[in-house]
């Protein structure tokens, strides 16, 4: 059989595979090794996505942006802030002033609608919610009845997605790629998404397995772009920390109702810092 390469491309055409209305889900947890060259990206274009869905496990600062620019109509996430940092600013100004649809998740409800499109079916049974408020919240979220226990089970739906965005360590021609150990649901991403983005510090011939860094084989990516400092200020471990000071800056210009300021300074800026 050969063996298909994998399509590297510029970020800006990368960027151009996000169109309006889709679901998009970014990789990466909470600070640690988010796509935040590829976000930088998609906010540089002419015309930027709109009324875009929010898939996140752990949504940062990278997704604060994009609620900040107004290209987000609804958001899936159990998690949506900086971590040390404190909340997402914008995140928390859109969502207080009811201008984003912010769906219910938990760590249960997520992992369950990924396992059900992982599967192929369209729900995944689960004990998870019986008992608390949280339904009621979510009337997509149904009651079925075990067909030999007899016992009543939450029904989560299956969670798809349009494009994922992932960012890595290395990736190489046919599609496989290297994260680092801080995986959040990026594995089950990759399987649930129509197309796989995923940007990378380093090209390599082959992604060879190792104790620091788990492979994601081919073809684990659609679409490669070479993107060095890609996560930044975000963390890429080993490469590189978290910007401690950026993210401070961010806090700071949002806060004194400065963000249109930040965000034209950041989609100028090369992700050096």
């Amino acid at each position: 059989m050969t063996r298909q390469r994998a399509e590297w491309v510029s970020l800006e055409a990368a960027a151009r595979q996000v169109r309006d209305g889709q679901t998009i889900a970014l990789g990466g947890m909470t600070v640690y090794r988010r796509p935040v060259s590829f976000i930088r990206a998609l906010l540089r274009r002419e015309s930027r996505p709109k009324n875009l869905t929010l898939l996140c496990f752990t949504a940062g600062f990278e997704s604060d942006l994009l609620v900040g620019a107004g290209c987000v109509e609804m958001v899936r996430s159990v998690y949506f802030g900086l971590e040390t940092f404190g909340f997402a600013p914008m995140f928390t100004e859109w969502a207080n002033a009811g201008k984003l649809r912010v769906v219910e998740e938990t760590e249960a409800s997520f992992a369950a609608g990924l396992r059900a499109a992982m599967a192929g079916v369209g729900f995944m049974p689960s004990t998870a919610w019986i008992g608390t408020d949280l339904p009621r919240l979510r009337p997509d979220v149904k009651m079925v009845v075990d067909p030999y226990s007899g016992e009543e089970l939450m029904a989560f739906p299956a969670m798809r997605c349009d494009v994922a965005v992932l960012h890595a360590l290395e990736g190489d021609r046919y599609g496989a790629v290297k994260l680092n150990n801080n995986l959040g649901v990026d594995f089950e991403l990759a399987c649930v998404a129509k197309t796989v983005i995923v940007t990378v510090e380093r090209i390599v011939e082959q992604v060879e397995r190792s104790t620091d860094g788990v492979l994601l084989p081919e073809p684990g990516a659609t679409i490669l772009v070479h993107a060095p400092r890609g996560a930044y200020p975000t963390s890429c471990y080993p490469d590189y920390p978290i910007a401690g000071a950026e993210l401070l800056r961010y806090i700071d210009a949002c806060n004194a109702g400065a963000f249109d300021q930040y965000l034209s300074s950041f989609i100028a800026a090369s992700p050096s810092g």
